[in-house]
């Protein structure tokens, strides 16, 4: 009762401050909910700071965990404060790869960038034909609450034609697409060489006598918590896994940020090393020789780098049929192997052959990788620094 209280308080306040001038050279990021500093806002605004544009404009960065390291000059918010409505009510931009809640109202004159998180396989708000998410009451009411909040949106940023088409119908999105690839992705091309990548192992402490696999998949909307806090059940044998693999290879395991659930591995300390929010997914594509995920939009990312992709797909018809469905045949486009059993991940982790998956994979990469080209944060800056400077 007294949080509702409160809650009703400082939305009260939140609705007072927007009639405060705005401020049209105060930029707001959020990745990820504010649950961590990534994300195509995080490039963005990296670009502003490389651009010295972090000292012409006020830059807000909302996190869960304020003691995230930020570069630059960065003022860190933390999520549901004063701070964070205030900045919300007066600043002239907005950046996010989420969507803010619908109470949080868009004034006239701000310009909201949306920059998504990924191209879609999984189908999206209003293409969606059932609702099993925690939280949410209707599929009808689920839309009706996409579609107000994606027409506060002035620009969407896409990877690729079919994300152009499948995004302006699934958010019956009526503002500009910025055909620019993702901003998250430059670092992509700029640091795909021996020398980056080394010294990102340094960094992050990682093994550079094994060769490193990334295992990062998606959460399941029907295997949660609660509405912000979802699990984890893939059903991989944690320990044949070890036995197998130790001697030659190293397991990364990223979680996707709406999972809050961890595998209890400290037993194998050494082989899997579990990544934290704030370590940068890009970071670890790079650093990785391999990447093991099932239908999660890593795949479209980490494929710029060519280098092999498993899947694993152990609840494939349940996930198509009965939680989201696909945009498009998944078994038929996925460049690499799929598989549905610790046995059958061993096999082709030992016996991955480039050459089986050529043909799948060119073709993967000519559809997703359209606009990709590295030069997408320095586009949208470009973008930004107009509209604040106007």
């Amino acid at each position: 009762m007294l949080r509702k209280i409160m809650k009703k308080g400082i939305l009260a306040i939140y609705r007072i401050l927007r009639f405060l001038p705005l401020q049209k050279r105060t930029i707001c990021f959020m990745s990820n909910l504010g649950r961590s500093y990534g994300g195509n806002p995080k490039s963005i605004y990296e670009e502003m700071v490389r651009e010295g544009l972090d000292k012409e404009f006020r830059c807000i960065f909302f996190l869960e965990d304020t003691n995230a390291p930020i570069p630059g000059r960065v003022w860190k918010v933390k999520l549901s404060r004063f701070r964070y409505y205030y900045f919300l009510a007066v600043a002239g931009i907005w950046v996010s790869d989420t969507r803010f809640p619908n109470y949080i109202k868009k004034r006239k004159g701000v310009t909201y960038l949306q920059t998504w998180h990924g191209t879609p396989l999984k189908k999206l708000a209003l293409d969606m034909t059932s609702l099993v998410m925690a939280g949410e009451e209707t599929l009808e009411q689920y839309k009706e609450e996409f579609k107000k909040n994606s027409a506060t949106w002035d620009y969407l940023i896409s990877q690729n034609p079919f994300s152009t088409e499948t995004f302006r119908r699934a958010f019956d999105f009526q503002g500009e697409i910025l055909e620019y690839g993702y901003p998250r992705n430059d670092v992509l091309f700029q640091k795909n060489n021996s020398y980056d990548i080394d010294q990102i192992k340094k960094k992050l402490n990682i093994p550079r006598d094994k060769k490193i696999i990334l295992y990062a998949p998606t959460w399941r909307d029907n295997e949660y918590h609660d509405k912000a806090n979802y699990k984890f059940n893939a059903p991989l044998d944690y320990n044949y896994l070890y036995e197998q693999l130790k001697d030659e290879y190293v397991i990364l395991l990223k979680y996707h940020y709406m999972v809050r659930e961890k595998l209890p591995l400290e037993q194998y300390r050494g082989f899997y090393m579990v990544v934290e929010q704030e370590i940068d997914i890009s970071e670890l594509y790079l650093v990785s020789d391999m990447l093991i995920t099932d239908y999660s939009s890593v795949m479209f990312d980490y494929s710029l780098l060519y280098r092999p992709i498993l899947f694993y797909v152990y609840d494939l018809k349940e996930y198509e049929d009965n939680l989201r469905g696909f945009y498009f045949d998944f078994v038929e486009e996925a460049p690499g192997p799929l598989f549905t059993s610790s046995r059958e991940l061993v096999s082709m982790v030992k016996n991955y052959y480039p050459e089986d998956y050529a043909d799948k994979y060119k073709a993967f990469c000519d559809k997703y990788h359209t606009f990709e080209n590295g030069n997408a944060a320095k586009r949208t800056v470009r973008l930004l620094s107009e509209k604040g400077m106007k």
